[in-house]
Parts: structure tokens; sequence; C-alpha cells
């Protein structure tokens, strides 16, 4: 169960951060960062809190409105296009460099979920980064980030659904499914595909 250990281990002020976007074949990346400044949380609310991927989309919407009001959230993407041109992982760490930007908390130190953190000159002066493999399930503050950013590009997809509906995106949030896959061979792309991800390629090419 996530909880505030690593935070109070660290001290100071204490940053989480997480990203939702890495695998889908279309729509950009998202990253979320989110700090709890007072260090608190009601237990109440505490407990609806986990890895986005564990929740239901009921439930992470649950954990939002629960835990919003003791947070400072920012959000950070990084386009298909970038994704495209750089690489995802390059990509990845572009939103994680906007969203923190966006939180504008000066010094501190950021919990990045995983073992690989942006480079030191996309953090904000005065913030160091310490990786968490598995950090959504230990640390709150990654995992609240995880579900603002998860449930931000949700959003995001479902309204690009209304403009291409055919790839099942208002569930699917343009992963690769049967359903996905199946339109791309039949409809074609849009310029919300990721051409550089092996799948498209392949289809591209008449694999």
């Amino acid at each position: 169960m996530a909880n505030f250990s690593l935070e109070r281990e660290l001290g100071g002020i204490v940053i989480g951060v997480d990203e939702v976007g890495r695998g889908p074949l279309a729509g950009p990346v998202l990253a979320a960062a989110c700090v709890f400044p007072d260090g608190k949380l009601p237990r109440k609310a505490a407990r609806l809190i986990d890895d986005s991927k564990q929740l239901s989309a009921q439930q992470r919407e649950a954990a939002y409105e629960a835990f919003r009001p003791y947070a400072r959230i920012a959000l950070g993407a990084a386009s298909v296009a970038e994704i495209d041109r750089y690489n995802i992982l390059v990509a990845t760490h572009m939103a994680m460099s906007r969203a923190l930007q966006r939180l504008g908390m000066g010094e501190a130190v950021v919990l990045i979920d995983g073992n690989k953190a942006p480079p030191a000159r996309l953090l904000p002066a005065g913030c160091r980064a310490v990786t968490v493999i598995g950090g959504d399930g230990r640390s709150l503050s990654i995992a609240a980030a995880s579900i603002a950013a998860k449930i931000a590009r949700d959003r995001l997809m479902q309204r690009l659904a209304i403009r291409h509906p055919a790839y099942g995106w208002t569930t699917n949030a343009g992963y690769g499914t049967q359903e996905h896959r199946a339109a791309i061979e039949t409809v074609g792309v849009t310029r919300h595909h990721r051409m550089s991800f092996r799948p498209l390629q392949l289809n591209l090419s008449g694999l």
C-alpha cells in the first residue's frame, strides 16, 4: 500500500512524477507532477489511492476527487511529432520536465516512477531526481500523479475519438487493441498515430 514513508525519509518538498501513454499507437505521452505541500492526507482519501493501472475508471475518479484538495498537480505532454522525432523515452522525459516546470515548486526532490530519470538539464533548478521502481505502489505522491495523468490522458483520447470514431479510442485510449489495429488496416492512419512505432511501420510496408 502506498504511503508517505519515502517522502518523510527524504524530507523537504518531495514531488511525485509519473507518466501515462508510453505504449499506445496513438496520442501524446502525458506526465503529471504531484506534491502534497503539507505532507498530509486524510486516511479515507489515502486508502483510495493506488497505482492507476490497478483502479477502474470510476475508482480513479473517486480517488482524484478525494486527494485533489490536498495536492498541487501539474500536467505536461509531449506530442506525437516529438515522439516520432526523438523516441518515446526522450519524449516521456520532456513531458515530465514540462509538468515539473508548470508545478513551479523550486528546490525539491523529485520521485520518478521506474528506473530512468530525466537528465539533470531537464529538471528545474534546485531539483534532484530519485528513481523508485514500483513507485506507484509505494509512494502516495507518485500514485496520485499516476491517477491524475491517466485521467487527463483518457479524457484527451475520448475527445480525439469524437473526430476519429473508427479506432475505439474511447475505450482503448490509443493502445494497440484488435479493434484499433483492424481500423488502421481498413481506414488508415491519422496525424495522431505514432508512425515511428513498429506496428505502424509494418502496416505501411504491407506486412
